[in-house]
Parts: C-alpha cells; structure tokens; sequence
C-alpha cells in the first residue's frame, strides 16, 4: 500500500515554477559615466504591446523599466528634455515547444518456464511530458543619447511561460522581465547570463 501511495505521488502534477530569463546585453564604458547622473525618457517604439505609450496594455512594460531604470540612479524626464531615452519594444508569440513520447508508458513484461514464473508491470513517467503551448516573450530596451541617437546600451530579455498561467501576463511578467535584463547594470558586454 505504502508503494501505491509512493507511485501515486510521483505523479500528481509538481506546482509550476517559473522558468527563468535568457538576457543578453551590449554595453560601452560611456554609459557607466552617465549613470546617476543623466535623466532618462522611458519610451515606446516598433510594433507589439509597446506600440501606444497610453494603451492601457502598454503600461506595465513602460512602467517596469522606468522603476529599473531610477533604481540605477538615472533621473525621469520628458522625451524632449531628456539626456538619454529608453526605447523599449516588446512582442509576444504563441509556440509549441517540446514533444517525443506522452507523459506516462506503460510496459509489462513476464517469463514462464523451470522452477519460477513472473509477470512484471512497469510504469513510467516522462517528466518533460508532450508538446507543450507557450508564450515566448521578448523584451528590448536600448539606451541612446538623445542629441546624437548613439546607442549605449542594449539589453534583450526573453521568456517563455505557459500559455495561460498566471506567470506569462504581462503585470507579473513585466516586472520580471525588466529586473532580470537590469539586473548587474551595465553587465558584460555580449555575454548571455539566465536569470530566475
């Protein structure tokens, strides 16, 4: 019975965890002068969720890099009279991800003959499971100096939760996102780090 209850376990569903963030970042020495003490215009740009600045859909992402973005030191300003601005850009894409066998087999196996005879039942679990739905995410942000348009800095973030689960909308996501991809600000330039 002790057995049962083991198996039994094994294969209740483990509470999801979720998975961690892949960024990658481009830096220049220019961009750690300016630190603490330039001000910083947070704004949208391209195509995606980030399309409208006033979209209501729009205001975690924008909302989530301008908290990362004055706890590094650097000051809020308008577009216009910013020294820096932060262009973010976002977008999202359902994808299957995932595959091979189905998450449980079965297998049963015996032998007959001589002094002995056995039948044995096996029972597996496949933890990785089946094809899977998700929604990868992407999020960029790029630092240019606002009189030349020089980049300084570049990071990109990505993603992917559960299609539905709580972990891939964007007001837990946005958040989320945006710390991991400043997270050791400026970081090493073309490295790419996984942040849980």
């Amino acid at each position: 019975m002790r057995r049962l209850a083991f198996v039994m376990l094994m294969a209740a569903p483990l509470p999801a965890l979720a998975a961690p963030v892949q960024v990658t970042r481009f830096t220049t020495p220019e961009i750690t002068a300016r630190q603490g003490h330039d001000a910083v215009a947070v704004v949208s740009v391209g195509g995606g969720p980030t399309a409208d600045p006033q979209s209501l859909a729009d205001q975690p992402w924008l909302m989530a890099v301008q908290r990362e973005v004055a706890g590094l030191g650097f000051g809020a300003a308008t577009p216009g009279a910013a020294d820096l601005v932060a262009e973010v850009q976002v977008s999202r894409e359902a994808q299957v991800r995932g595959g091979g066998n189905g998450p449980v087999s079965l297998g049963v196996g015996g032998s007959t003959g001589g002094w002995h005879s056995g039948v044995g039942l096996g029972l597996g679990f496949n933890i990785g499971g089946g094809p899977r739905r998700v929604d990868a995410t992407f999020l960029r942000v790029v630092l240019r100096d606002r009189v030349s348009g020089q980049p300084l800095w570049e990071g990109r973030a990505e993603n992917a939760e559960k299609t539905g689960s709580a972990a891939a909308s964007a007001d837990v996501l946005a958040p989320r996102m945006a710390h991991a991809l400043f997270a050791g600000f400026p970081g090493k330039s073309g490295d790419t780090i996984s942040v849980k």
